[in-house]
């Protein structure tokens, strides 16, 4: 089974330096130092581009984790595509959408994934990893949003 969420973040940045900020691996790993996320192989610094990997090593829930991911679609400013090609997920899609408003932009993530191990990982999806990963992507997005640069935060 497939779970979804969405999450929505409103920023005053212009939308081409939001979707930047979106597919800057320096950034990613900066808004992820909780988990001390690194990107181990393929593009590991500076911004991600279509059909390019990244590697990241991380360590959730106390496990480490190791994922790789492709940049399946790349359409800038206004939304780009990356799926896990080998990792700990069955399946893992987040789609970054981006619109220009007023007063800056709005980035959606629309995130899918399927845990590994049939009966167990869909309890595990729908009472863990759901509302985990739904609050790593919101985070992710208010720092991404808010301008701040790699380093400084």
């Amino acid at each position: 089974m497939t779970v979804s969420f969405v999450c929505r973040t409103e920023s005053a940045l212009p939308v081409e330096q939001l979707f930047d900020r979106a597919r800057s691996i320096d950034l990613h790993v900066d808004s992820q130092r909780t988990s001390g996320e690194q990107a181990v192989a393929g593009i590991t610094e500076g911004l991600i581009g279509s059909g390019q990997e990244v590697t990241w090593r991380a360590r959730h829930f106390g496990v480490p984790l190791t994922m790789t991911s492709r940049v399946t679609n790349l359409d800038f400013p206004r939304s780009f595509t990356d799926e896990q090609v080998k990792g700990p997920f069955k399946a893992f899609r987040h789609v970054h959408d981006f619109e220009a408003t007023a007063t800056g932009s709005i980035m959606t993530d629309r995130v899918e994934f399927s845990a590994p191990r049939g009966a167990v990982g869909r309890v595990v999806e729908r009472l863990v990893l759901r509302r985990y990963l739904e609050r790593l992507i919101m985070r992710r997005g208010r720092f991404l949003a808010e301008g701040r640069i790699a380093g400084n935060s």
